[in-house]
């Protein structure tokens, strides 16, 4: 195993329960969607995620999902991503599958 980290590490990790909320193709970028998340907070976040090849919008709309919540934020495509879905790929890039949560929770639930 490579890259372990220690339990002080693992604890500042902060992960939620998310709702998307909304889900918005990102004009002439072929694999990225813009989704507008529900974690609990004040604020909806938005996430630039590249899921197109694997999902379609309406097949995303309103799932439970897990988020990095405490990522810096970053810029895609000229959008702000406030944060990561956890999704499991296969090395070849052939599948992609986001992790959900397997019954109803609110959204801001933390992950421990």
């Amino acid at each position: 195993m490579t890259n372990q980290i220690d339990f002080n590490q693992w604890k500042s990790i902060e992960m939620k329960v998310g709702k998307i909320m909304t889900v918005e193709k990102i004009p002439n970028r072929d694999k990225l969607y813009k989704l507008v998340i529900d974690v609990g907070e004040e604020k909806p976040r938005q996430i630039i995620t590249g899921l197109v090849p694997y999902y379609k919008e309406k097949e995303l709309l309103g799932k439970l999902i897990v988020v990095l919540t405490n990522l810096k934020p970053a810029k895609f495509a000229g959008e702000i991503s406030e944060g990561m879905l956890l999704a499991a790929e296969k090395e070849d890039g052939s599948r992609c599958v986001i992790l959900t949560v397997d019954k109803e929770i609110e959204p801001g639930t933390m992950i421990k």
